[in-house]
């Protein structure tokens, strides 16, 4: 699949060459041309700052029209997974007999393969979260992106037998180098609508309120069951949240499913 690039890339684009001609044609006013310049990649970095942007290519923010209008609903957890916390996860979800969307960390998934191999078996997805998950990610070139995305699609591919079709980078940061690394992989990015930041959020009534707050068809909610904060009682945030959230959606009449069910005849 060839890339085509969002508007804000091609503006970027002729804005440099701009300052080329710029440069050529009036070379005493360099210092003006710079200081534009370094303007405009302040507000490229900015723009990579907000993961729910769509200026640096496409991004799925919410759900389609046509899944919103089926009722559904989206569960994402991030950063699995965890050999103490998933199978918990699992359970609760298997209990409320609902599906949910695990983007996973290569390294991880190859350290608990039997971990994914549940997820899969127990009819959820497991989608592309980054081989390393290093914290420096947004600050890749080419190179780096197809390095940390290409490997874990292949760690994820070669446990699972079906390759991941979303992707999430670290936190939602990112960067213009990301999504021809994405077409190239036939990836798509996936966001979300609202989040409970329950990395760093101890408390569980925070964070389900920030979840469920507004909540409505089309959400793409996210949670975490790797890195997960501890509330008081010890017991990691998500396995406090989680049975009131899908309690909460059963109530509203919205069913979770998968992004790939949720978008799988767009």
């Amino acid at each position: 699949m060839s890339w085509r690039p969002p508007p804000f890339i091609w503006l970027c684009v002729a804005l440099h060459l701009l300052a080329l001609l710029l440069l050529w044609f009036e070379p005493q006013r360099w210092q003006q041309v710079v200081l534009a310049l370094l303007v405009l990649h302040g507000v490229i970095s900015v723009v990579g700052l907000l993961p729910r942007s769509n200026w640096l290519g496409a991004n799925l923010t919410r759900l389609p029209a046509d899944a919103a209008g089926r009722g559904e609903v989206a569960i994402t957890i991030d950063d699995g997974p965890d050999p103490d916390v998933t199978p918990q996860v699992l359970a609760i979800l298997r209990r409320h007999g609902a599906s949910a969307t695990f983007f996973c960390i290569g390294e991880r998934a190859a350290a608990y393969p039997e971990l994914c191999h549940a997820i899969v078996a127990d009819g959820h997805a497991v989608e592309n979260h980054g081989q390393r998950h290093r914290k420096h990610t947004s600050a890749f070139g080419p190179r780096g992106w197809l390095r940390e995305v290409g490997d874990a699609q292949a760690t994820l591919l070669g446990i699972t037998g079906s390759a991941p079709l979303f992707y999430r980078p670290i936190a939602g940061l990112r960067n213009p180098f990301l999504d021809p690394v994405l077409q190239r992989l036939g990836l798509r990015l996936a966001s979300w609508t609202r989040r409970g930041f329950d990395t760093q959020a101890d408390d569980p009534d925070k964070v389900y309120a920030k979840l469920a707050r507004g909540l409505s068809a089309g959400d793409i909610l996210l949670l975490h069951d790797g890195n997960a904060a501890g509330a008081a009682n010890g017991r990691p945030v998500i396995l406090e949240v989680l049975p009131r959230l899908l309690n909460e959606l059963a109530a509203r009449h919205l069913k979770p499913v998968t992004l790939r069910q949720a978008c799988k005849k767009v």
